[in-house]
């Protein structure tokens, strides 16, 4: 599919959800996300020194707590609460807001369209994070990972679907804002649309392979889009 007008999706969109990682905040900025997998990788050793070795392979907390499962469900809540407490410091020293999402939650919020995070973070961290910089006001739903479910996370559809019954909205009439293609991919499953966020170069092409609807550079572009009204047909 070709990608259409960000103001076409923006007008088809009656809840707006929210990626967190990227879209809203680096979370890992200050504590580097490789040195908290690390961490997550050494507990997973201790229960099993096959899966952890797997696991230091990787620089991704999230990947390492997809790895739990092979292990059993105590190495799943172990990593879990780990995992979680990381976050929920992670976003106390992450610094301010990405460029143009506090004006991307006020317009979304501010437009009269329902607001939520949707997130394979815990929603403790997004939750510290939107308490911090004053930003729970515009969000009518947080929908963190669910915990233990590591299976849930996107690209499952799950929180997604999740997030629109808790909004009160047709899963397809929902946007999500990604700027991963897990995100992307998520959304296609749910029958949502998504907004492909490349935040980085080189990301155009496999979002819009993903499924975006549009792609942008800057969440700038996403306020502007939401602040601008329909042209009357």
């Amino acid at each position: 599919m070709a990608p259409e007008s960000l103001a076409a999706t923006v007008a088809a969109t009656s809840g707006v959800l929210f990626d967190f990682d990227g879209p809203v905040c680096d979370v890992f900025a200050g504590h580097p996300a490789p040195g908290v997998a690390r961490e997550m990788a050494a507990i997973l050793a201790q229960i099993d020194a096959t899966t952890g070795g797997r696991a230091l392979e990787t620089d991704d907390p999230m990947e390492v707590l997809r790895l739990a499962p092979r292990v059993g469900e105590d190495a799943v809540r172990r990593i879990e609460e780990a995992l979680t407490a990381a976050e929920v410091s992670a976003v106390k020293a992450a610094g301010i807001p990405v460029k143009g999402a506090v004006d991307s939650l006020r317009a979304a919020h501010g437009s009269g369209r329902r607001v939520a995070i949707v997130s394979n973070n815990s929603a403790a961290c997004v939750r510290e994070f939107l308490a911090l910089h004053d930003l729970d006001r515009f969000v009518h739903q947080v929908i963190g990972r669910s915990p233990n479910r590591p299976d849930l996370m996107k690209p499952s559809p799950f929180s997604l679907e999740k997030a629109a019954r808790e909004l009160g909205v047709r899963a397809s009439t929902c946007t999500l804002i990604g700027d991963s293609t897990t995100d992307i991919e998520a959304a296609t499953r749910a029958g949502s649309m998504a907004i492909g966020f490349a935040n980085k170069p080189g990301k155009e092409a496999s979002l819009v392979a993903a499924g975006a609807r549009t792609i942008i550079t800057s969440m700038d572009a996403v306020a502007a889009a939401l602040l601008t009204p329909p042209v009357a047909r």
